[in-house]
């Protein structure tokens, strides 16, 4: 076991302080000005495209409306990064992480526009349904089948078994606190829920996301909003805190800025996924009349899961004045700081909240095996033993140490970030004119613009957006 705690530890250290934290930064950097500032300038638009996906019609008998795909992929986003993992970055990088955290959302939010819309240009048709990611516009748009392949066993392996298990080991741990459940009886619960969601397919999966992510994620805001306004006058010294320790060396316990920037991208990443690849696989199952839609709206994805949510999670904890001293760390460290504000309700809330979260990031994690799997075309018997393999997943995380689950987290997280983000490079122009035809379309008073690939140059292996596709105007 000491050898693979090396092993892993090496493959972070390689993958993070070499390549990664240069890459995301560097990268968001150019698509946000390729894009000008395209997540910042749609701001506005993002909302109504929401409003707008989650009419009666946009969710028609059969079909994945864009809202429900927004709500897959934030049910993936938000779960144990935003409340355990914001109280590990905290304590092992200081208040400064949570800077770092805020600048790769951000910057960040342009490589999930771009991801995104990708996913939507190349998505394949499932039924009446869609399907598609990274492993899809691999195939399709640099013809390179391995890649893809290599990108479908990776996410499959990282969200359906490895993310899982850091789901469910902080439910656990959460629930023992609160309750003193102990961690099998909580793991055999949540398998069970899980198996129950999950072999009933995406359209299961869409209708539990949409209910359990506005409605927790709401209630979870208000409550940090309620800390926030009851603690006003400390404001401005947390906000004072954050900017000083992200730049003020050796100012915490990792000695350094390097050091505080690595946590705060590291645990910004896990949390907001932006430029891993993942969110692109929800948002291909969308059914809207142009790319760029979904594009911006699973943008909105990224402000809501790192700049709203975590930050609630930042500031419940830094208004707690003894937070450093309590010698906990992850779920428990959020537990007893909502507890100083609020009572003992606190813990009893965060620990429903983490299982809500959790289990709704399962079944979005969950999804992205699948359409992964189907890319790699195991057939149906191939899908039931990978839905098994979940649900075992979910209880061996449950009972295993949290260190270890967490550090392969970083490693698979890496691993496909590293092959995405390559992959939408290459393939970036794409999404950068399907944003100019969209603008242009605007502009020219078309409320809802229409995708048709034949007007972008150079653009082929297209399955849903040829002239014949798009003849009628879908919302």
């Amino acid at each position: 076991m000491e050898i693979l705690l090396k092993l892993i530890d090496s493959l972070n250290t390689f993958l993070w302080s070499y390549i990664l934290v240069a890459a995301l930064i560097v990268l968001g950097v150019y698509f946000t000005f390729k894009t000008k500032f395209v997540q910042f300038r749609y701001f506005k638009e993002m909302f109504r495209l929401l409003g707008d996906g989650n009419s009666k019609e946009a969710k028609a008998e059969g079909k994945v409306s864009s809202f429900q795909a927004f709500c897959i992929s934030t049910a993936s986003r938000v779960g144990t990064g935003n409340i355990a993992g914001i109280a590990l970055a905290l304590i092992a990088g200081g208040p400064g992480a949570i800077f770092w955290m805020w600048l790769i959302a951000l910057v960040g939010s342009a490589s999930s526009f771009v991801e995104s819309t990708l996913a939507q240009i190349y998505k394949v048709k499932d039924g009446k349904s869609f399907r598609g990611g990274p492993a899809y516009y691999i195939e399709q748009g640099l013809n390179k089948k391995w890649m893809g392949v290599t990108f479908a066993v990776l996410i499959t392996i990282c969200f359906g078994f490895v993310f899982n298990a850091v789901q469910a080991n902080t439910v656990a741990a959460a629930f023992s606190n609160a309750f003193g459940i102990d961690k099998l009886t909580m793991g055999i619960a949540l398998a069970v829920l899980t198996a129950a969601v999950i072999f009933g397919g995406i359209h299961r999966i869409a209708k539990v996301s949409e209910i359990i992510v506005p409605i927790f994620a709401g209630l979870y805001i208000l409550v940090a909003l309620f800390i926030v306004v009851m603690n006003i006058g400390q404001l401005p010294s947390v906000f004072k805190l954050i900017f000083e320790s992200a730049f003020n060396v050796g100012s915490v316990t990792m000695g350094s800025m390097g050091g505080i920037m690595l946590i705060g991208i590291k645990r910004g990443l896990f949390s907001n996924e932006a430029g891993m690849g993942s969110a692109p696989n929800a948002a291909a199952t969308a059914e809207v009349s142009h790319p760029v839609k979904q594009g911006l709206i699973q943008t909105l994805g990224v402000f809501t899961d790192t700049i709203v949510i975590c930050s609630c999670t930042a500031f419940i904890i830094l208004l707690y004045p003894a937070y450093a001293e309590t010698g906990l760390t992850g779920i428990e460290l959020t537990q007893v700081a909502l507890s100083s504000h609020i009572g003992p309700i606190g813990n009893i809330f965060i620990a429903v909240c983490i299982f809500l979260f959790a289990f709704s990031s399962i079944v979005g994690n969950y999804y992205y095996g699948e359409s992964n799997m189907e890319f790699i075309k195991v057939n149906k018997v191939g899908i039931n033993i990978f839905r098994a393999l979940v649900v075992g997943m979910v209880l061996f995380g449950a009972l295993t140490k949290v260190q270890i689950v967490w550090d392969l987290a970083d490693v698979f997280m890496g691993l496909l970030a590293v092959i995405n983000l390559v992959a939408i490079v290459l393939l970036g122009k794409y999404a950068f004119m399907a944003l100019d035809d969209y603008t242009k379309q605007k502009k020219a008073g078309i409320k809802d613009p229409i995708f048709d690939a034949s007007n972008i140059e150079g653009l082929e292996n297209v399955e849903c957006w040829n002239s014949k596709s798009v003849k009628k105007k879908i919302v």
